[in-house]
């Protein structure tokens, strides 16, 4: 489910700000930015996210502001700069070079130029932690409210499949007279009215119509909507079973547009499919 949060807190000198992003995911997808200072950190943050978001590709972003232009002290080991300059020195005359930028080369080795690391204090921790449970409240805010309008569009969507299924029944005590009719009138045309053998005819059709009947793909439709009504209105992270209950309704309605033999309900089946296929895309926002 796609989501977002803010929170930003000051202590001292310094402001803290927490940013929170996520997008669709089957997993839970954890990017998470840190200052260095607070890398020691990125565990027990990671599993505070995984506690609170189930799935989703999360994007987090740390970032400390000082008030004051802060610059970090460096120190040159020059011990270590002479022993690398020397060494240097000595493999270009051994190679007849002229030796030209060795100190910009030996500056560049590692540990000759160490510059003074970030130490944060208890208290600072303790304002990070306050700003990042302060963004994941705003997250999960948005993401509820996010939720409830989901709730609503989904609603709708399945008292529309429901509507067609009112306008199927309607259409359906239509449909077999009709078939009955329209084979009778292919019988009379190609074979001829006394060329019929009357029980074998009602016969056949008994068979036929049987192949043709809706009544159970209508039972379970109802059935599979009336389930699906129920799971989205619970508490539980149901989108998953909400998914596999949408591939039910799904089955029963394409059944009943293949048996159904009529273009009334084959369209009215359209329009089902097509709010299903609505419902669907909106569940890839459900937990």
């Amino acid at each position: 489910m796609t989501g977002y949060g803010i929170a930003s807190d000051d202590f001292g000198n310094t402001k803290y700000t927490v940013e929170i992003k996520s997008l669709n995911s089957k997993f839970l997808e954890l990017a998470l930015k840190l200052p260095k200072a607070f890398s020691d950190k990125e565990l027990i943050l990671r599993n505070d996210c995984s506690k609170q978001i189930e799935r989703g590709k999360v994007n987090i972003a740390v970032t400390v502001e000082y008030a004051t232009n802060e610059k970090k002290t460096a120190t040159i080991d020059q011990e270590l700069l002479y022993l690398y300059y020397n060494q240097l020195k000595t493999a270009a005359t051994s190679l007849n070079d002229n030796g030209n930028n060795l100190l910009q080369l030996a500056l560049n080795f590692p540990e000759v130029i160490r510059y003074e690391e970030d130490v944060i204090s208890d208290q600072e921790w303790k304002h990070l932690q306050g700003t990042f449970t302060q963004a994941m409240d705003n997250f999960q805010t948005f993401r509820k409210d996010e939720g409830n309008v989901l709730q609503k569009d989904l609603e709708l969507r399945i008292k529309n499949i429901l509507q067609g299924l009112a306008l199927v029944e309607e259409q359906d005590p239509k449909r077999i007279p009709a078939i009955k009719e329209r084979i009778a009138q292919l019988l009379e045309e190609y074979v001829g009215k006394e060329n019929t053998d009357k029980n074998r005819f009602e016969q056949e059709l008994i068979f036929y119509i049987d192949k043709l009947d809706i009544t159970e793909e209508k039972i379970r439709l109802k059935s599979h909507c009336d389930y699906f009504m129920d799971a989205l209105k619970s508490n539980d992270a149901n989108g998953k079973k909400l998914g596999f209950i949408s591939q039910e309704i799904g089955r029963e309605v394409n059944t009943m547009g293949s048996k159904a033999n009529d273009a009334k309900i084959q369209q009215i089946v359209v329009g089902m499919k097509e709010e299903l296929e609505k419902a669907k895309e909106q569940l890839l926002n459900v937990l």
